[in-house]
């Protein structure tokens, strides 16, 4: 099933996220996580890919074993920086004849010492809005993108941020997926910003659970993440005992999630992090709220 489709519904969405495992590690701990998740049948799963396509036939084995064993839409994330063009067009087929018909298209991380763009023309894809064009020619396929509500972090500002989203959208972006954010007014602004430039598709809101103060200092060096006070405060308090940090991070995900939908965001996507156990607390916490009978 197209997720265009299942966004479409009236209903509020839950999806997840995971990841394969990384080179020279068990793929089994990461199937195992992937059967449990999936047991709240979400409405789609997506699955992240390796830097330089150093994941990718994983991700396509994750997301067929989620589609067509476990019964829940899969879609696959595909980068290409770094990679060839045909490298990428090889992995679009591979994607195909998976039966999976959902591509999360997006450039990817560029490798340290590299500058952006410069990549040879023609052997290579530079940026997302090429890779979608290149997934059109490829079949009938759902293609979503990221989009940054406080702005890339090689934007110049946040306008040429929002000009950029615009060149996805009109390449041939069916959705959008947020990177996280840990304050909601941050979303309510960029989606008016981004609606007032003509970009109407839906945007499915990402929301990390953070169960250990490393995720906040990872979130804050990779993306440069607003953590508000109120949410420093709770690391400050409870960073040094896991069991009260996770717990901690579990309610505030799930409090973000209820304002989200009581302000008319539909779609929430929950950054697992391969985590069954978080996932499924956020979803138990949000049982009325979701609905179990909007399956």
């Amino acid at each position: 099933m197209k997720i265009k489709d299942i966004l479409a519904r009236e209903k509020v969405t839950l999806s997840y996220e995971v990841f394969p495992p990384k080179k020279d590690m068990p793929f089994e701990p990461v199937l195992s996580a992937v059967d449990k998740l999936c047991l709240d049948k979400p409405d789609f799963m997506s699955v992240t890919y390796g830097a330089g396509g150093g994941t990718g036939h994983n991700t396509v084995k994750i997301a067929s074993h989620v589609q067509n064993e476990l019964g829940v839409t899969a879609l696959a994330h595909l980068t290409c920086v770094s990679s060839t063009r045909d490298q990428v067009s090889a992995a679009i087929e591979e994607i195909k004849a998976a039966g999976i018909e959902n591509i999360l298209a997006l450039r990817g991380d560029i490798p340290q010492g590299v500058a952006a763009g410069s990549y040879p023309v023609g052997q290579y894809f530079n940026y997302a809005n090429e890779l979608i064009e290149e997934i059109k020619k490829h079949g009938d396929f759902c293609i979503g993108a990221a989009c940054y509500p406080e702005g890339h972090v090689e934007s110049a500002n946040k306008a040429e941020d929002i000009a950029n989203l615009k060149r996805k959208v009109d390449a041939g972006v069916d959705f959008l997926t947020t990177q996280m954010f840990f304050d909601n007014n941050i979303l309510y602004n960029y989606l008016y910003r981004i609606r007032e430039q003509g970009i109407t598709v839906p945007v499915v809101a990402g929301i990390m659970p953070i169960t250990n103060p490393r995720q906040v200092e990872r979130a804050v060096e990779l993306s440069g993440t607003y953590v508000p006070q109120r949410f420093k405060a709770i690391v400050d308090k409870f960073g040094d005992n896991p069991a009260a940090m996770k717990q901690a991070g579990i309610a505030y995900a799930t409090d973000q999630i209820i304002d989200l939908v009581a302000n008319g965001v539909k779609a929430i996507h929950i950054y697992t992090m391969n985590k069954p156990d978080v996932a499924q607390a956020i979803r138990n916490n949000l049982s009325y709220i979701i609905g179990a009978d909007q399956k």
